[in-house]
């Protein structure tokens, strides 16, 4: 990864705390927030396809890694999480970027989306529901249920432990097709308190209303159609919410599409953003 040489790394303060931040490339601003239980470096096989058009800015988002991991649920609300976006883009000196996150960081983009279009130019969204949607299909459809049951076990006190024991025994097994290089630098990323504060983010936020869900920016949502957790009927009915939306459904992906096929996903950023 020759790229990595490139790469700045900054310490970024705002609201309230500092948070670990990688710059990239050259070209119209990108932010790329990453998901649980990732951090920056879960878009290391999209970076170098596209930071010759952008510059990437990827956080480690709030509690993950290196950034700031303030104590108790309360601290991890989606309006907080929103706010630390915003203050990245204002402490950098942009009017407006291109946005795109994946699982979390898909979900908390839509919200940043959402109170804030006059700074979001537009919006891609990876392999994460429109909570609106989410928390309709959590309540009625059964198959979503079934497949959101993991999120339950989170919600008990002191649920992470699973998740830590072991050295991260169950998180790791899904590093099957990762080399031991990755692996490793994952587990360095969880050893220090992060995954209770991953874990936070869903204790804080599941059962959040208090907003419109209406989109008014164009928004892709690519949605790899084989993800066993969130499942394609998340689909269905976003646009009541988003004006102008392009969907794309790969039906040999995953849950995670800029890893599973970086050259597509990169393809089709280029194509939507430029």
């Amino acid at each position: 990864m020759e790229w990595i040489d490139d790469i700045e790394e900054k310490y970024i303060e705002t609201n309230g705390i500092k948070l670990h931040t990688i710059i990239i490339g050259k070209g119209e601003p990108l932010i790329l927030l990453h998901g649980f239980p990732d951090f920056w470096y879960g878009w290391k096989e999209l970076v170098p396809l596209i930071k010759d058009k952008f510059q990437l800015i990827i956080p480690d988002m709030r509690g993950y890694n290196l950034s700031d991991k303030p104590e108790g649920i309360e601290n991890y609300r989606i309006e907080l999480l929103i706010e630390d976006i915003i203050g990245i883009i204002d402490q950098l000196h942009f009017g407006s970027v291109y946005l795109a996150g994946h699982d979390w960081g898909g979900v908390l983009s839509w919200f940043i989306a959402e109170k804030y279009p006059n700074k979001i130019r537009k919006l891609g969204i990876i392999n994460a529901p429109h909570l609106k949607i989410f928390q309709e299909r959590v309540k009625y459809d059964e198959a979503q249920k079934k497949a959101s049951s993991y999120i339950y076990n989170f919600l008990k006190p002191n649920g992470e432990r699973v998740l830590i024991a072991d050295n991260f025994k169950l998180l790791r097994a899904g590093f099957k097709d990762q080399d031991q290089e990755t692996e490793d630098k994952y587990v360095k990323a969880w050893s220090n308190g992060t995954i209770k504060c991953g874990v936070n983010y869903y204790r804080a936020n599941l059962d959040y209303e208090d907003w419109s869900g209406i989109i008014n920016v164009p928004t892709l949502v690519i949605h790899g159609m084989k993800d066993n957790s969130i499942l394609p009927g998340v689909l269905e009915g976003l646009e009541e919410y988003v004006k102008n939306l392009k969907i794309i459904r790969p039906k040999t992906l995953g849950h995670s599409p800029m890893k599973e096929d970086p050259q597509l996903i990169s393809n089709i950023f280029l194509k939507f953003f430029i």
